[in-house]
């Protein structure tokens, strides 16, 4: 069955409370919150409840620093797809708003996860903190969940076998530094931006290499340059291909644009909604002298991904 989405937590039918839940803010659900999502599995599996997942909409940092720089990981449909891949029945979203913001510890577990959601059981990560100034930590949950009948168990931190970091903030450096295997071990599969198909200046026709356009939108910026992707359609089908993505110092673009070249596809997906993958840079952004210049280097930066995505197999 696909996964249920459910906005809000007050007076929520039965069959949407009960859960046995990842709690946290799982933007990117990278394996080591894919490891808190484990231990909500292995609880649901012991209880035989529901296995859920509880995050926020929009992300808490987004509510307390309205002029950061853009720095999701995914929007909440790629979030959905990614918890269904992992088996999760429910995604419980809750609103992150002022009376959120302002709600003690206490008040979030008692109201929110106990009272609404009807939690069975909370999972959580090593450095989970929530209520009003960050002041609840996995221990207090932990004594709360007994009075509130709920059990809790708390993940440490999970590293890869090489050392590597799993966390939302090593995604985001390796993502600055255009290292996108090191993101995609993080992850457990690549990067990838999806958003509606838009028009732009309709240059890329002119020199016989369409592009489809999507905006950037909250997602964190990868290091601007050019990139071997591989882009699914709204039908399902994958397409390999390069992209552009920055702004474009020959013709610069007024914001930062994924300009994809699909490779051997021809179609109209203006207004369509599809996610590319980015598998690898291939380099960084260029100038060039002219448009000549400029399609010989397309045509190079077309077989440099071709060579690429067929190493990724």
């Amino acid at each position: 069955m696909p996964i249920q989405i459910v906005h809000g937590w007050r007076d929520l039918p039965l069959d949407r409370r009960g859960a046995a839940a990842a709690v946290g803010a799982f933007d990117g659900v990278h394996r080591g919150h894919q490891a808190v999502i484990g231990a909500a599995r292995e609880a649901a599996q012991r209880l035989s409840a529901p296995l859920a997942v509880v995050s926020f909409e929009p992300h808490p940092r987004r509510w307390f620093q309205p002029e950061a720089a853009p720095f999701r990981l995914m929007t909440t449909a790629q979030m959905a797809r990614a918890l269904e891949d992992q088996g999760v029945d429910r995604l419980h979203l809750l609103p992150f708003d002022a009376g959120m913001a302002a709600m003690t510890d206490a008040a979030f577990a008692r109201d929110v996860l106990s009272s609404g959601l009807g939690l069975r059981h909370a999972a959580v990560g090593f450095d989970f903190t929530y209520g009003k100034g960050r002041t609840g930590s996995p221990e207090a949950l932990t004594r709360i969940g007994r009075d509130l009948d709920f059990s809790v168990s708390v993940t440490q931190r999970v590293d890869d076998r090489g050392g590597l970091k799993l966390s939302s903030s090593a995604v985001r450096e390796a993502l600055a530094a255009g290292d996108m295997t090191r993101a995609a071990r993080i992850l457990g599969r690549p990067f990838a931006i999806e958003g509606e198909v838009v028009h732009g200046d309709k240059r890329g026709r002119t020199i016989g290499v369409p592009t489809a356009n999507v905006r950037m939108g909250d997602y964190m910026r990868p290091a601007y340059g050019v990139f071997a992707t591989r882009t699914r359609l709204p039908d399902g089908r994958v397409i390999d291909g390069v992209a552009n993505l920055g702004v474009r110092p020959m013709f610069e673009t007024p914001e930062p644009l994924l300009e994809v070249w699909l490779f051997d596809f021809s179609g109209d997906l203006y207004g369509q909604v599809v996610e590319t993958r980015l598998i690898e840079r291939l380099r960084g952004e260029m100038t060039f002298d002219g448009l000549d210049a400029l399609k010989v280097q397309i045509d190079a930066d077309a077989s440099a991904a071709r060579a690429a995505l067929a190493a990724h197999a």
